[in-house]
């Protein structure tokens, strides 16, 4: 009975977040723009900017949430394919609103082997158009991006599967380096 209840209020949550999520903000961010730069710090304080990465793909993933079930599962399906980026040239760079204390809690806590962006001011999620609501609260939705190395979009991800989503991005940059 309590699996039940569970799994219901877990279905609702999850319901809410696409319906609370779907209006707030709004980009008309497109593949084959200008990524907008950042200058956002990890989890460990250091500061990051998009052009640190030119020359090579980035992955910019937003999730709403440190430790919440779906996000910790991207981020640890991101964690456990980092040699399979790293073998493509792509730099994983993972975004949400949590400040840097939360991102290294939850860095330390799942092994993180990539840089976790803390965007307290909201800049970064603004102007990639995934500024959302979950009830009372601002998050990032749950949205990807992958830039290529010169600094545009060439796919954005706006229904991200969090068990899924990994293998489709790498199959989309496998798919990008083989049209080089």
């Amino acid at each position: 009975m309590y699996k039940t209840i569970i799994s219901s209020v877990i279905s609702l949550s999850l319901a809410s977040i696409i319906f609370f999520t779907d209006s707030f903000s709004q980009s008309d961010l497109a593949e084959g723009d200008i990524a907008p730069n950042f200058n956002l710090q990890d989890q460990y304080g250091e500061w990051h900017t998009l052009e640190d990465y030119r020359g090579q793909y980035v992955v910019l993933f937003f999730y709403p949430k440190d430790g919440t079930p779906g996000c910790t599962t991207e981020a640890c399906n991101f964690r456990d394919n980092i040699f399979e980026f790293k073998n493509l040239d792509a730099q994983i760079l993972g975004v949400s609103l949590d400040d840097v204390e939360s991102h290294q809690e939850f860095s330390e806590k799942y092994s993180l082997p990539y840089p976790i962006l803390a965007d307290v001011e909201k800049v970064c999620a603004e102007d990639y158009g995934v500024l959302g609501k979950f009830m009372m609260m601002t998050i990032a939705k749950r949205e990807s991006f992958i830039i290529n190395p010169e600094g545009k979009v060439v796919k954005r991800y706006q229904k991200v599967d969090p068990d899924t989503h990994t293998q489709q991005v790498l199959e989309d940059l496998k798919n990008f380096k083989d049209a080089i």
